[in-house]
């Protein structure tokens, strides 16, 4: 990927370096392993705790403004969803963990349909780890990212809310708790703004030409 006259050339595909969206339509929902569509092309996984921004945060990278609902009552996604990406490859967004209010067999359900997917799906190219820039790293944010790690899963770690810090001390503070343990890279991004719009799209070209997973 090189950056020529303002744009961003991957795989053949020009990207516009301000606001890089594409357009993007909603494939499927699946509740079960055996309702994911054939694997074709490579896929990018969006996590985070639930009312993380996770919906906000796909709606902002693609030109389809209400591509995926977006709540403030956590939870709301429920199945895993796939979208159809221009570009070659999929956008899948899986639901949200934490703070739902949902019975305990629920919450076991989307466990075993979240790790059923992040174990065996083979065109699994890039999950996109998703932070709250007011709340930093939380036990399951550890884990999961521990997990993807045992996996040999690629991740990259997204920070959304930061406009929600007014002041130069809350941003410090913010990014001080966020390196507090990890030394990987961190996206900044506000969906209000378009801040690290660019950044995640450039980590997202490169899935696809990053090989298929190969475990150790």
């Amino acid at each position: 990927m090189r950056d020529v006259g303002g744009e961003f050339l991957s795989a053949g595909l020009a990207i516009p370096a301000r606001y890089i969206h594409m357009p993007a339509r909603f494939i499927m929902s699946a509740a079960r392993p055996e309702q994911f569509p054939p694997e074709a092309e490579p896929e990018v996984a969006f996590l985070g705790r639930s009312n993380v921004g996770k919906s906000t945060l796909l709606n902002a990278l693609v030109e389809a403004g209400g591509l995926a609902f977006v709540s403030s009552k956590p939870g709301c996604t429920q199945l895993i969803n796939f979208y159809q990406v221009d570009g070659g490859f999929r956008f899948v967004d899986l639901p949200g963990y934490g703070y739902a209010k949902v019975p305990q067999e629920i919450r076991s359900e989307w466990k075993g349909l979240i790790e059923s997917y992040l174990k065996e799906r083979e065109s699994l190219q890039l999950a996109v780890l998703i932070l709250d820039a007011r709340r930093g790293w939380m036990e399951k944010d550890v884990e999961l990212r521990e997990w993807l790690e045992s996996e040999h899963r690629p991740y990259v770690v997204v920070v959304t809310k930061f406009d929600k810090l007014k002041s130069q001390k809350e941003r410090h503070e913010s990014r001080k708790a966020l390196r507090e343990g990890y030394s990987g890279e961190l996206l900044e991004c506000s969906a209000v703004t378009g801040k690290g719009v660019r950044e995640i799209w450039q980590a997202i070209s490169k899935t696809q030409t990053r090989p298929a997973r190969t475990n150790p």
